[in-house]
């Protein structure tokens, strides 16, 4: 989780100590605490993928996340998709700096042809190398930036990054998550603040180490193969969720499509269930979930998704998602002609073989 080489601007702002005492663990059970979005505000809740969506670089030409303009994990970003009222949250990504600073961050290394920050390369799924440019640019930030900048209605979803290739003791794992947990604690406020992971192990410890916040456990859903075998499919990660007392799962949404079931198990088990991946920008996609009850999608797309979860979308209970009894009758349901479901149940199948 340590990046290669650490800013002289992020050690000036940030010198971590220790673990703040007021977020230290209460031991109190995650029945008592709540998600920061709730169905009385609206039926599913919308989040914006490292912003206003992340930058695709080597996509093929025309595809459709090249639409979004913004450099991804920058205020920039955030500024923007809190411009959108219909967008609850950012999903944005934290790695901690070997001078102990939390600074938001996707990949694993800051790949560069300059003594300086710029140009920014970026590593493709396939292995190639590439530029990394943005229509419109911003600089990095550190967390306390974002939480001191970006605008307070709006919530954070903490991605906790750790790399896959790297086995981290325990002591790693906790000096990483106290560095996060000392800013969060310091500037949160009352912004609304949940933390996910694909790490089980720093999902566990996270919720040791605190009771404030919401953690939820990041998966693949099956999509994927790991080591861990708690990566390995949701059954396994609600699997976690019971085990560690986690509050919910953040799955790829194709696990959840292919696994329905899954979010009526969730849901019995008093777990939120959020999805994320490329299907989430085909707003039938998204519908679907709705329909299905799936409490929030984190989409690229931001202004075309959000505007179509607030059309189909309406205020219901006034219950968090962690409640045992969600209840949906009363919202609106897209009216769909007979040939236009018929091309929506065929294409889903269809959508979920793409890689992504």
């Amino acid at each position: 989780m340590a990046l290669a080489a650490a800013t002289a601007r992020a050690a000036a702002l940030c010198r971590i100590t220790a673990c703040a005492s007021a977020a230290a663990a209460t031991g109190g059970r995650r029945g008592a605490e709540q998600l920061p979005f709730s169905l009385a505000e609206r039926g599913m809740v919308v989040g914006g993928h490292r912003g206003m969506g992340m930058n695709a670089v080597g996509a093929p030409p025309g595809a459709r996340v090249e639409a979004v303009r913004e450099r991804e994990n920058t205020l920039l970003s955030f500024g923007r998709a809190a411009a959108h009222a219909a967008v609850s949250f950012v999903e944005f990504d934290v790695q901690v700096t070997k001078d102990g600073c939390p600074i938001i961050f996707h990949d694993d290394f800051i790949l560069t042809q300059e003594i300086i920050s710029k140009p920014l390369l970026r590593r493709t799924r396939d292995g190639r190398v590439v530029n990394w440019s943005a229509k419109d640019d911003d600089s990095l930030c550190t967390l306390q930036e974002v939480f001191e900048r970006a605008s307070p209605r709006l919530g954070f979803n903490i991605e906790l990054k750790f790399d896959d290739d790297i086995f981290y003791e325990r002591s790693q794992l906790d000096r990483a998550l106290q560095a996060v947990l000392q800013v969060v604690s310091q500037y949160a406020s009352n912004r609304s603040v949940f933390f996910s992971t694909f790490h089980p192990d720093a999902a566990r410890i996270m919720r040791e180490l605190q009771s404030l916040y919401p953690v939820l456990f990041l998966t693949e859903g099956g999509t994927a193969q790991h080591k861990d075998s708690r990566r390995n499919s949701l059954d396994e990660a609600i699997r976690v969720c019971l085990e560690y007392d986690l509050h919910g799962l953040v799955s790829e949404v194709r696990g959840v499509l292919k696994n329905p079931s899954a979010v009526l198990r969730a849901k019995e088990s008093n777990l939120a269930l959020l999805t994320y991946g490329q299907l989430n920008n085909v707003w039938e996609a998204v519908y679907i979930q709705y329909l299905m009850g799936v409490n929030g999608v984190i989409v690229d797309l931001v202004e075309e998704i959000s505007n179509a979860v607030a059309d189909f979308s309406k205020p219901v209970l006034n219950q968090s998602i962690l409640g045992s009894d969600v209840d949906l009758v009363g919202t609106k349901h897209q009216a769909f002609s007979q040939q236009q479901l018929g091309f929506l149940l065929r294409l889903i199948p269809e959508l979920i073989q793409q890689p992504h």
